[in-house]
């Protein structure tokens, strides 16, 4: 591999500005071209951060000898179908988060990556935010002694972006797999990556998009049309690991709360860690409970850092210096905590995995 890597982006919707931002701030990228279905979207988007091509569909990038690497940024329903396409064209993927919808989809994207041999990494990106670099330093030096125990919280008071994320068939979901799935990964990667035991949990739909409010403003879709809605407004779950360690989650877009939530911790046998809303360590010694305040630039996430951090990090995969830090294999393990909770939300009772990746 050259030494910059040659990049393609497909899809030029709105996360994708933190791709291409990143490929263009960094030394070790070029920017070959940028792929959508709308056309004007994509020269708008090659201009803005110098990529020298566009393309309407994948199928014509991924025949472009040039690229070696892509960055998927299209709806969820696509991206299974899209990395094992790049795979097979010979080219290393980082692909959004969900991997998939389903863990069938994902178990295939796996098959793609062992059958190719090329490089993918999942677009898990508060794994590389510094200040989960800094908790797994300590987790990982056993300060926290065995966590047992994770709480993840997302609530929006006010918060569905409308048009493709509300389209169940398009996103697959709702909260759960747009901003559920990062405070769960995040603290499922500080808690080690424990095989999952089982799931429960429940789903509601209950308050739809919330048009009707007003004086509040959000963040809305492109596409957004208020009388479309498909995907739930809360979720929420128990999930257990085969190691004895569990995790509770609470996330919505919509919920009656007098202000928006986000949380994550970590609870372990001989000290405690928040990750959000602010970094801090909790501690025993001498007899006293300590609550440590690391002293850090940001105590929050800083989303474009961590996006840096991410894009940064596939360079030094695709140029094979580093291992990918969100492979695969979590990937399609994600998916199965994902539809499961659906699935016992769906049922009524607790989804069970009993070794095999195929129970859902």
């Amino acid at each position: 591999m050259s030494e910059q890597v040659k990049i393609g982006v497909i899809g030029a919707g709105s996360i994708s500005d933190m791709h291409l931002k990143s490929y263009a701030a960094s030394d070790k990228a070029e920017l070959v071209a940028v792929c959508d279905q709308n056309e004007e979207r994509a020269k708008e988007k090659a201009a803005l951060y110098g990529a020298k091509r566009i393309y309407t569909n994948h199928e014509e990038l991924l025949q472009d000898p040039e690229i070696e690497a892509v960055s998927i940024c299209t709806w969820n329903n696509s991206h299974a179908e899209i990395a094992i396409d790049a795979l097979r064209a010979g080219k290393d993927v980082l692909v959004e988060k969900p991997l998939s919808t389903s863990v069938e989809k994902a178990l295939k994207v796996e098959e793609a990556v062992r059958e190719t041999g090329r490089k993918l990494q999942v677009g898990f990106v508060r794994r590389y935010a510094s200040n989960t670099e800094l908790v797994k330093t300590f987790v990982d030096q056993g300060d926290l002694g065995d966590v047992y125990y994770a709480r993840g919280v997302t609530l929006r008071r006010l918060g569905n972006p409308g048009g493709w994320f509300a389209d169940k068939e398009r996103s697959g979901g709702g909260p759960l797999l747009d901003i559920g799935i990062h405070v769960i990964d995040v603290l499922w990667y500080l808690m080690g990556r424990p095989k999952v035991k089982s799931v429960s949990g429940n789903v509601y739909s209950h308050l739809g998009n919330r048009a009707n409010v007003e004086h509040l403003s959000f963040y809305k879709a492109a596409d957004y049309d208020p009388s479309k809605n498909s995907v739930e407004d809360f979720a929420n779950a128990l999930i257990r690991f085969e190691n004895g360690a569990s995790m509770s989650v609470d996330v919505s877009y919509t919920i009656h709360a007098e202000k928006d939530e986000m949380s994550a911790k970590l609870y372990g046998t001989k000290g405690g860690a928040v990750v959000e809303p602010k970094l801090e360590l909790v501690s025993e010694k001498y007899n006293t409970m300590l609550n440590i305040l690391p002293q850090v630039d940001k105590t929050t996430l800083d989303f474009g850092e961590a996006f840096q951090n991410e894009i940064d990090w596939f360079l030094k995969v695709c140029q094979g210096e580093e291992e990918t830090r969100s492979p695969v294999e979590d990937g399609v393990e994600m998916m199965k905590i994902l539809c499961g909770i659906y699935e016992a939300s769906e049922q009524q009772k607790e989804i069970v995995f009993e070794g095999s990746p195929n129970m859902i």
